[in-house]
């Protein structure tokens, strides 16, 4: 059986003419569109992209910013949500280092329970991980802001928190003033620790600046001395144990601070501890302050 003969499948003149083109123009217009295709994109050069309008901004930008403030004009407080979103939500929004997360009943339940002079304190003198103020100064957010975002927080995990009293306006006001205001702000409280903390802010406020007389207008017994200290500065927060001050006469309360040296104790009370400002906020000397010291102690012993 013979094989079929092949045969030349150009067989015409126009047949060939149409393979040479063919040959020629497919190859070309391949290449037209490989070309069309790499150029459609932009491209930039190296490091062209620096010279945007937002990267030179960024690169000039001042690394300190200068905020001016008008000290006579009225402090306008922020709310808690305020504070918790620009502060605490770092670490409370996603329970970070063992924050209790917002909302989370469960982290926030025994907090709660220790109500809420004891989370203030927490959050103005650091526990843990947490460093005092969520790293903030006073100068930034006040103690009254920073427990306006402690009740934000509890109460959005269950709690019933009311508002600290806001702070007297002045920190020279009269006596008859402040005890005003604490009256107004215990009377807006819905417990009993929020009126305490009213009242010790209040009386707090009304500490006078200058440093109580040690001649005819004060007795030479230490012992006098530190009473009147005692009556006029200390007894805003130790007459009440507000916001964990030990209370006046409460042996156990005294009793751990009592375990330590007495020159400790009145560093403790020099400089300050927690959230008691050095001498109670006031001008008074270091001997009439360790005298009030002294008063206190002796009421436990």
């Amino acid at each position: 059986m013979s094989e079929a003969p092949h045969g030349n499948p150009i067989k015409t003149p126009a047949q060939l003419f149409a393979a040479i083109i063919a040959g020629f123009a497919v190859p070309i217009v391949i290449i037209v569109l490989l070309a069309y295709y790499v150029d459609n994109g932009t491209r930039i050069g190296a490091g062209t992209d620096g010279l945007t309008d937002a990267a030179v901004d960024q690169r000039i930008t001042p690394l300190a910013q200068v905020d001016i403030r008008d000290a006579n004009a009225p402090r306008v407080y922020k709310t808690g949500e305020e504070v918790y979103k620009a502060v605490c939500s770092a670490c409370h929004a996603a329970g970070t280092a063992g924050a209790p997360k917002f909302t989370n009943t469960g982290d926030w339940a025994p907090r709660i329970a220790q109500g809420f002079d004891t989370l203030w304190h927490t959050a103005l003198t650091g526990k843990g991980a947490m460093p005092a103020r969520g790293g903030t100064s006073p100068d930034d957010y006040s103690d009254y802001e920073i427990g306006r975002a402690v009740a934000y927080m509890a109460n959005n995990a269950g709690a019933n928190f009311t508002d600290p009293p806001v702070p007297v306006a002045g920190a020279a006001a009269g006596a008859s003033g402040a005890a005003a205001a604490s009256g107004a702000a215990a009377a807006g409280a819905s417990d009993a620790g929020a009126a305490q903390a009213a009242a010790a802010m209040a009386a707090m406020a009304s500490v006078p600046q200058a440093a109580p007389a040690s001649g005819a207008a004060q007795s030479a017994d230490a012992s006098q001395a530190g009473k009147a200290l005692y009556t006029q500065v200390c007894q805003a927060c130790h007459a009440a144990g507000v916001l964990n001050a030990p209370k006046y006469g409460d042996k156990d309360a005294w009793a751990p601070r009592l375990k330590e040296p007495m020159d400790t104790v009145y560093n403790y009370a020099l400089h300050g501890k927690g959230a008691m400002p050095p001498k109670g906020g006031s001008n008074a000397s270091d001997a009439d302050v360790k005298a009030a010291v002294d008063y206190m102690v002796s009421a436990v012993k």
